[in-house]
């Protein structure tokens, strides 16, 4: 039997998180058989951490937490001023994170999230390196693990590879920042799906399933049985959680950063309830 929570990303449901959305987010998500919800916690001082521990409660789940940096907050700017907004920025989504009893805060919380005209410089890694060092201090105190999310050259110009994620994390060295895996980007940029994630075993926290079109497991080209063997392989024990975006579903910042144009699926329940039992399954065998 799987020993992994499952979990699924909050925009298969909802495009915000109104305490309106946040209720039906919850109860969806628990309606088709997950254990955890993610949240994506875009500007977090927007958002109101009484309603969401009240859904949580109310429907029986837990929550996780991710976001991406805009560019004005950017952890891995060269200029200390941006980079000093993007910790402040960060700090603030912990805080959130921490007030609904989150244990994880994720996603590209190290830079900036989206399109970038140039690498990263060394002064911005050096800042992101810093910044992400004491952020993490200061999530151990609520008991918050943080998440690298290794993502696609569109997305970020500091983490693609998990290899470039291992190094980072080396750098900060601090026991609760983890490696986040998504498929959907190790699709695109890793040269060994599976490689990559036997050689993450010590660092692994995280796992995003994802179609390589965003839609639905198992229509795309994504390797998932070797990835869930090199899972097994390396007792993988954490949260495993689904995610998908379609034009269905419009998150007003997320949609247009993932460039999500089209209906990659029409009935979130229906996709939703079939990705939990594709992993399942998976897991399983």
């Amino acid at each position: 039997m799987i020993m992994n929570k499952l979990g699924v990303h909050a925009g298969v449901f909802v495009g915000g998180w109104s305490p309106a959305d946040c209720d039906t987010a919850v109860a969806k998500a628990s309606a088709c058989g997950f254990d955890v919800i993610e949240i994506p916690v875009f500007e977090p001082e927007t958002l109101s951490s009484t309603a969401t521990l009240q859904a949580l409660r109310r429907h029986g789940m837990e929550a996780t937490c991710s976001l991406g940096l805009p560019f004005e907050a950017d952890l891995a700017a060269e200029d200390a001023a941006v980079s000093a907004a993007g910790e402040e920025y960060l700090t603030t989504a912990l805080d959130f994170a921490a007030a609904i009893g989150s244990s994880y805060l994720g996603g590209v919380i190290y830079g900036a999230f989206g399109k970038h005209a140039e690498p990263v410089s060394p002064a911005g890694r050096r800042n992101a390196v810093a910044a992400i060092r004491r952020v993490a201090a200061r999530a151990a105190g609520h008991g918050v693990t943080l998440g690298l999310e290794t993502v696609n050259r569109y997305e970020s110009n500091l983490l693609n590879t998990a290899e470039q994620t291992r190094a980072f994390i080396d750098e900060v060295d601090a026991a609760n920042v983890r490696l986040h895996l998504d498929t959907y980007h190790m699709n695109i940029e890793e040269h060994d799906v599976t490689d990559a994630i036997l050689r993450s075993r010590r660092y692994l926290g995280y796992v995003h399933i994802g179609e390589s079109h965003r839609g639905p497991l198992g229509t795309g080209t994504v390797d998932f049985p070797s990835i869930f063997e090199a899972l097994h392989a390396i007792h993988y024990e954490q949260i495993v959680t689904f995610e998908s975006f379609s034009s269905q579903v419009v998150s007003p910042g997320l949609s247009s950063t993932l460039a999500i144009w089209r209906d990659t699926w029409d009935d979130p329940d229906k996709t939703a309830t079939a990705a939990r039992d594709f992993i399942t399954q998976a897991l399983n065998g």
